[in-house]
């Protein structure tokens, strides 16, 4: 098992003031992290050698606050705990200014494109445009690399001082092959020599090569985006494999390219709006004080408390004095200043001239993990729960082509089942999630839908004149829903409802499938459907979180 301590963390004594709940909840959320995002209490009580009883009150807190919840005997990492890495890539604007740059560099080079950031004596990337192929970078948003294996750290290095620098020596010697960095296999670095001759010449040169450090077969190009003020903002490197490039022809095929991208990049953050006005403070701790009434000692209140100050920066937001920080908050001054404190000494928080402002280390607080979920892997808790309430199975599907394809499904148990498994595809318009899906098609391509494949008799019951079939997806948009019963199979009833993305598309839709008897269509509607509502919420509100800076497969 790796170390459980972690790169740059700080080895001076805590201060005094430092909350110790606060320092613990986190030392649980970097564990979960570094081991792919569940573990099971026991696992956590020996990696991180807390006590089972403070284990057992930490998740019991992380999971009011939605950040975590149980998986069976394990604890999974939740996606509402990505609001505090969002609350740091949206104060550092980066992703939202340069990400649409490097996603187009991406598909102009037919390679892998990453923007990443200085954290301490490594690099953390801040966004991802990948290539879909069998050998693929999988590098996620969050996950740190040291910086002597990569091609943006000699940039970075470039400009450390001698502190830096033996910083930098000093996580090597008590690390040297690198195991505390999860994302990366083990590996014998480069030399101290070596890695400053890189240094120097990245100086010089301006971009820098990774000839393989990070992993046999990877071959990468940085160069540095400079902003108005000339410091780094951060590093665009694409990436690919040796059998496409060597290192060398890396440089020489795609540098120019490269060079014009951070051209246009630095422009942009010349030419980048002031950032949007704060919302009004959210209170957000407001809730803690009930939340401790209900749960007892099962809640702790200064953890809760502690993670609701990352959650209070964002766009407009990206430096916050104290004072700021407590009315965004809810908190009282003296409670907000003892979190600063321990954020700023876990290295979470920086503060300069009275204000503070969010590291790149929050990224560490699960967002490598959570930043590669589908909307299936997404979906499926809530399928789960779904089909706990109606003792029917529960399903979630896309359209492909003229058909819906199952991609995620929680069947119940019962003497007669609806038997269907993930990847069953049926004709969308016989079925309550196809109804769904096309009536919210745009009404030329539902049109051409209908003429290119017209409605088709699955069972007596099925609606097959394209005039009706229309009517039916009208009533279907204005509903929010679709009920369909015996359409597809006799004795099948199915209610379903859409899944809206954050731009408000229909991406997916949600159904409760049954056999005809268990239910009447009043049922479906009185009972059925407002769990179903509520669940397809529930989902949203997930996907919304997960796809603020991260794209989310359908499948």
């Amino acid at each position: 098992m790796p170390p459980t301590h972690t790169p740059q963390q700080t080895e001076m004594p805590a201060p005094a003031e430092a909350v110790a709940p606060l320092m613990r909840g986190i030392a649980v959320l970097r564990r979960l992290t570094d081991e792919g995002g569940t573990m099971s209490p026991s696992a956590i009580e020996r990696s991180t050698g807390l006590a089972r009883s403070t284990v057992d009150r930490i998740t019991a807190t992380l999971a009011r606050m939605e950040y975590v919840r149980p998986a069976g005997r394990d604890v999974t990492l939740a996606p509402r705990l990505m609001e505090l890495g969002n609350a740091y890539l949206s104060a550092l604007r980066i992703p939202s200014l340069l990400g649409g740059r490097a996603d187009a560099l991406a598909d102009e080079l037919d390679e892998s494109v990453s923007l990443a950031v200085g954290d301490g004596d490594g690099i953390r990337f801040v966004h991802q445009a990948t290539r879909r192929r069998a050998m693929s970078l999988s590098f996620r948003i969050g996950d740190l690399l040291p910086a002597e294996r990569t091609a943006p750290g000699p940039l970075l290095a470039a400009g450390w001082d001698a502190e830096a620098w033996q910083r930098w020596r000093e996580r090597r010697a008590t690390d040297p092959e690198g195991l505390a960095f999860a994302a990366v296999p083990p590996h014998s670095p480069p030399d101290e020599q070596e890695f400053a001759v890189r240094a120097e010449r990245a100086r010089r040169d301006g971009w820098a090569l990774d000839d393989q450090l990070i992993e046999p077969g990877l071959v990468a190009l940085a160069v540095p985006v400079r902003s108005h003020g000339g410091h780094v903002a951060c590093l665009v490197s694409v990436v690919s494999h040796t059998s496409r490039h060597t290192a060398a022809s890396l440089r020489d095929t795609l540098l120019p390219r490269l060079l014009t991208a951070a051209a246009a990049m630095e422009q942009d953050l010349r030419q980048a709006p002031p950032a949007a006005a704060p919302d009004p403070p959210a209170a957000l701790a407001s809730w803690t004080g009930a939340s401790k009434q209900e749960l007892g000692r099962e809640f702790n209140e200064s953890l809760a408390r502690g993670l609701t100050v990352l959650a209070a920066f964002g766009e407009g937001r990206e430096a916050l004095t104290l004072t700021e920080v407590a009315l965004a908050t809810g908190l009282a001054r003296a409670t907000a200043r003892r979190a600063l404190i321990t954020l700023e000494h876990l290295g979470y928080v920086t503060v300069r001239d009275r204000e503070h402002r969010l590291t790149p280390r929050v990224l560490a607080l699960g967002y490598p993990p959570l930043s590669v979920a589908t909307l299936p892997q997404i979906a499926q808790p809530h399928l789960t729960t779904l089909t706990g309430q109606v003792r029917d199975s529960a399903s979630l599907a896309v359209l492909v082509g003229d058909d819906i394809q199952y991609t995620g499904r929680v069947a119940t148990r019962r003497i007669m089942n609806v038997n269907i498994t993930v990847g069953t595809r049926f004709p969308a318009h016989a079925t309550s999630m196809g109804r769904v899906l096309l009536a919210a098609q745009p009404a030329p391509e539902r049109e051409s839908r209908l003429a290119r494949t017209p409605p088709h008799a699955l069972t007596p019951y099925t609606v097959t004149r394209p005039d009706d079939l229309r009517a039916v997806l009208d009533g279907v948009l204005a509903d929010g829903y679709a009920l369909v019963d015996e359409e597809l199979e006799v004795g099948l009833r199915s209610v379903a409802v859409p899944v809206h993305d954050r731009r408000g598309t229909v991406v997916a839709a949600v159904n409760v499938a049954m056999h005809s008897s268990s239910r009447t269509l009043e049922e479906c509607v009185t009972d059925v459907l407002p769990r179903l509502r509520a669940t397809a919420g529930r989902i949203e509100a997930d996907l919304h979180i997960t796809e603020r800076y991260v794209r989310v497969p359908a499948m």
